[in-house]
């Protein structure tokens, strides 16, 4: 759900870490605790690995200390902001298997858009190419889901032109959604960015407000875990239980 399904989509070219967006069920979890077991991964910062901390939107930090493995950070989530709960998410989701006959379950293009959607400025080149690459591979064969999915969250003017050029009928419904797209038809460049600019600084204060009640939670957790109130930060997760 993060950096490394915009590899696979190939709109980044390095990740660090792996996000994962994981299922919120009590067998499913006992399955992810025998897996970090065998990675030999340790929470590495708060919150604690609590089902409900979870749910609250929080992610659980791990890093791995297990053969190839060894040093990769993983980060676990339950819910996205703005996004819908898992089943749907699963229902939508991308698959992509290799020569091994690996699979590789990513979110759709579309949900990964809106879940880049955050307050780090780097998010935002990743969502340009998430959009502009999905548009380059399906703009022969154009559905009207992906229409409105480029037309809603392309942020480069010059696809944004293309698009109302190529789809006016439907650039036109789009617009009482995304105003802006008056500034794509009219070829007017400099307000356009502009108006791209002010989107990007309206979502990433959406983000902030989200992210403030926990922030302030998260300093709750760091002051129970100095006091000895649960576990302490490089648990394994089997202590984790």
């Amino acid at each position: 759900m993060g950096g490394q399904a915009c590899v696979f989509y190939g709109a980044a070219q390095v990740s660090r870490d792996v996000d994962f967006l994981l299922l919120a069920d009590e067998s499913n979890f006992k399955k992810l605790l025998l897996a970090l077991d065998e990675l030999k991964a340790r929470r590495i910062a708060v919150p604690p690995f609590d089902p409900d901390v979870l749910a609250r939107g929080h992610a659980v930090h791990f890093r791995c200390a297990e053969g190839a493995a060894a040093g990769l950070r993983i980060d676990l989530m339950t819910k996205l902001r703005d996004l819908p709960a898992f089943g749907e998410l699963w229902e939508r989701r991308t698959v992509i298997g290799d020569e091994e006959g690996h699979e590789f379950h990513l979110l759709s293009v579309p949900d990964l858009v809106k879940a880049k959607k955050t307050q780090r400025a780097k998010d935002w080149p990743v969502i340009e190419a998430l959009v502009s690459i999905h548009y380059r591979e399906n703009s022969e064969n154009p559905n009207p889901g992906w229409l409105e999915f480029w037309m809603g969250e392309a942020r480069s003017p010059e696809l944004l032109v293309e698009l109302v050029g190529r789809f006016p009928l439907e650039a036109r419904r789009m617009l009482a959604v995304r105003p802006l797209l008056a500034l794509a038809v009219a070829g007017d460049f400099p307000l356009l960015r502009a108006a791209l600019d002010a989107e990007v600084r309206e979502e990433q204060e959406k983000d902030r407000i989200y992210w403030e009640p926990l922030k302030r939670e998260m300093e709750d957790f760091r002051r129970a875990e100095r006091g000895g109130e649960y576990p302490k930060s490089e648990i394994t997760p089997k202590a984790a239980r």
